[in-house]
């Protein structure tokens, strides 16, 4: 049988006090004795006693609880890191995590998923599901009036919302612009599903990278994956028989590369003399790909801890000043898959001979 939980009562009679004081002195009330502060203190510690976080809450009128909304956990990258973040910063500050996983992004009840979180009496909401489709026309009307302050994670910024979002249009940017500077004259990309907002910006900054290079953006070298690696293989095999002068892809994420790199391989194709291959979001896994992958890395744990301080931020301070959207800047990981080291010994030989 477990041990008894020890009650505030006993605490006060172990301690010789009124379980007022006990109460006061868990509570950080101003009005205690040092002298007494310390031996109630000591009394707490040697019983084990545990203040009940309830009875805490309904005094102070916080839970000291953030309510948390994602999606993809078992099935993406990004969402378990984003979450570490958010974790690791609540508890910095004293916050438990009430924690919602929808099964379906495309959110069309949301408005009964935040009521349901509210029920448990959360000082703030974190939404940290990635924006799908229309998944995200509810936001404006839903977050009006709404009772606690609430953060959005990696959406559109709009008016009115506090947003804490990735660049993924610069990490697009980057990754085809390494492309450009390789030499590489024929660059497609393999998209993630259209219809989550990081696909549409990271094809954007490949847009934006030839457009800028005075490169002719063609639509024939774009494949659409849907993030997993046999879409990956799908897509090269597509893009190879469309355009055999392919000699660059930006993949949109690292499982996607695998899989272009093993069919490319298989179709003749060396990795990276014959085709270099960029990815997105530096998985544990990539410098262990053949070739080793270069990628575009992304802090999104980052992205969870940034939230985490701005909804701190709106509980503290309140949330009727504007916040501008938080921008975590990506960066480039330069690897065997982008640089063709023949090529370069090449051209530093050539360099020395004058």
């Amino acid at each position: 049988m477990g041990r008894k939980r020890v009650t505030i009562k006993e605490v006060a009679g172990a301690a010789g006090v009124s379980t007022q004081t006990v109460s006061r002195v868990v509570n950080d009330h101003p009005d205690v004795a040092a002298k007494t502060r310390k031996h109630v203190q000591a009394v707490i510690k040697e019983l084990g006693y545990q203040p009940s976080k309830i009875a805490r809450s309904l005094i102070q009128g916080q839970s000291c609880s953030l309510g948390v909304v994602s999606y993809g956990l078992g099935s993406f990258f990004g969402p378990s890191l984003v979450l570490q973040g958010i974790q690791k910063a609540a508890v910095q500050a004293g916050y438990s995590l009430m924690l919602t996983v929808l099964h379906d992004p495309e959110v069309y009840d949301a408005e009964n998923v935040l009521r349901e979180i509210l029920s448990y009496h959360v000082d703030g909401i974190l939404w940290a599901v990635p924006e799908i489709g229309q998944n995200q026309d509810w936001i404006q009307q839903a977050v009006h009036g709404l009772a606690v302050p609430i953060v959005f994670l990696n959406v559109q910024p709009r008016p009115n919302l506090v947003t804490v979002v990735m660049d993924n249009k610069l990490g697009g940017r980057i990754a085809t612009q390494h492309l450009v500077d390789q030499g590489r004259q024929h660059i497609g990309i393999i998209t993630g599903p259209m219809d989550w907002r990081e696909a549409r910006q990271r094809e954007l900054g490949w847009r934006a990278a030839l457009t800028e290079n005075d490169r002719v953006v063609d639509e024939s070298y774009i494949a659409n994956g849907d993030w997993s690696p046999s879409s990956g293989e799908r897509s090269i095999r597509l893009l190879l028989e469309w355009h055999p002068e392919l000699d660059a892809v930006f993949a949109c994420n690292d499982q996607m590369a695998l899989g272009a790199m093993k069919v490319a391989q298989k179709m003749g194709r060396q990795i990276p003399q014959d085709l270099i291959i960029v990815g997105y979001d530096n998985i544990p896994e990539s410098p262990y790909f053949s070739p080793a992958l270069s990628t575009v890395s992304q802090d999104v744990a980052e992205l969870g801890h940034q939230g985490v301080q701005q909804l701190l931020a709106l509980i503290s301070n309140g949330d009727d000043a504007p916040i501008p959207p938080v921008v975590l800047q990506p960066e480039l990981i330069v690897r065997e898959s982008s640089v063709d080291i023949t090529h370069v010994a090449s051209n530093a030989v050539s360099a020395l001979l004058g």
